[in-house]
């Protein structure tokens, strides 16, 4: 695995190692002495798939508060996405910036999201679907989330977003600012 840290603290990319012959491919998902030695945590105790039917299905910002945060290990296991991780961490040097990654069944990377950061997703094709590793379970009341246009964030998805299928709870978060 090469991993890479981004300019948020903490917020890695992975390029998974494959081997290809005629049966196909291997890819490990994660191998967590490899994670540790390069800073993040890969004590995972959940595992949650997302599939998405539709090109331009938008999902978050999504975060959880102390001490209900979590690490996210994501990556796209059919299709294609653009992830993005948002330190809203008031403390840090990057708090309000982002980062944006395309995930993809082809390129195999990982994108792994600290604590503390929020987490959103637009997909880019039909039938994508999402793998993450959650390193604590999910607690609903304690759920702080964004809003995927909030101008305090200046995202570029990359995209048009005037027809994203979004859920009503993630378009009517409030904004930051």
């Amino acid at each position: 695995m090469k991993i890479m840290e981004t300019k948020i603290k903490g917020c890695f990319v992975i390029e998974r190692d494959v081997f290809q012959d005629d049966r196909g491919y291997f890819s490990r998902a994660f191998d967590r002495k490899t994670l540790e030695e390069a800073g993040m945590c890969a004590d995972f105790v959940q595992s949650s798939i997302s599939q998405n039917l539709r090109k331009h299905t938008l999902r978050g910002l999504h975060s959880l508060k102390a001490p209900y945060c979590e690490d996210k290990l994501v990556m796209c296991t059919r299709g294609r996405l653009r992830d993005v991780c948002v330190d809203v961490r008031p403390e840090s040097a990057t708090y309000k910036q982002y980062v944006c990654m395309e995930l993809s069944e082809e390129n195999m990377r990982a994108f792994y999201i600290p604590k503390g950061c929020a987490h959103g997703f637009l997909t880019l094709e039909d039938d994508t679907q999402i793998l993450y590793y959650m390193t604590h379970e999910f607690v609903p009341d304690s759920e702080m989330n964004y809003r995927f246009d909030d101008p305090a964030f200046h995202i570029d998805w990359g995209e048009d977003l005037s027809n994203i299928t979004i859920s009503e709870k993630d378009r009517n978060y409030q904004w930051m600012e």
